[in-house]
């Protein structure tokens, strides 16, 4: 991973120091990279109820192919080194790449998913995503709430290629999960 620098004037903390962080009042999350620290409105129910259907639509899937890999939810995190700490909405962990990864600290995934809110729009597309693709995640989903469209980035080996964008009355598909096809209304509507 390229090392990334802040202006001096901005403090930078080590895992550590993130650790020690009290949780803020308003739910907000925190986020580290490259040491420096970032916080992001909490979800609102739209970003909620858009998680929840994929976690049904991607456990259903997992399901039915027998497919062994893992899914992890809300509060689960991919972090390195020293300073670096995610929380993705939902990342995918395939079996093979699990058996690589420390048991105790997961560094990359196969897939992340970040549903994209109008007060993370920016950072969940930029910082975090130059992030994810940083760290050799094979894949990106950026769901988007308000547009109800799906961005798919794929690792290029030196980051993310450019997306490619599923809007509504298309079938969403994905490097990971070949197999995969899903109307794009069903990550917006029950």
């Amino acid at each position: 991973m390229a090392e990334l620098s802040t202006s001096p004037l901005v403090k930078t903390y080590s895992l550590e120091e993130f650790w020690q962080l009290s949780e803020p009042s308003d739910r907000s999350k925190l986020e580290l990279i490259a040491g420096v620290l970032y916080m992001t409105p909490p979800p609102e129910y739209t970003h909620d109820n858009i998680v929840k259907r994929i976690i049904r639509l991607l456990t259903l899937y997992l399901i039915d192919t027998n497919n062994n890999g893992s899914l992890y939810v809300p509060r689960a995190a991919i972090w390195t080194g020293p300073n670096t700490y995610l929380e993705p909405d939902l990342f995918y962990i395939s079996a093979e790449l699990e058996k690589k990864l420390d048991p105790k600290h997961r560094t990359t995934a196969d897939l992340v998913i970040e549903v994209v809110s109008p007060g993370t729009a920016v950072y969940d597309r930029n910082t975090k995503a130059d992030t994810y693709g940083a760290l050799n995640v094979g894949e990106l989903w950026l769901v988007d709430e308000t547009n109800e469209t799906i961005e798919v980035r794929i690792q290029t080996g030196t980051g993310f290629g450019p997306g490619i964008v599923f809007g509504k009355g298309s079938q969403f598909i994905s490097s990971i999960f070949p197999d995969l096809s899903i109307s794009v209304e069903k990550f917006f509507k029950d």
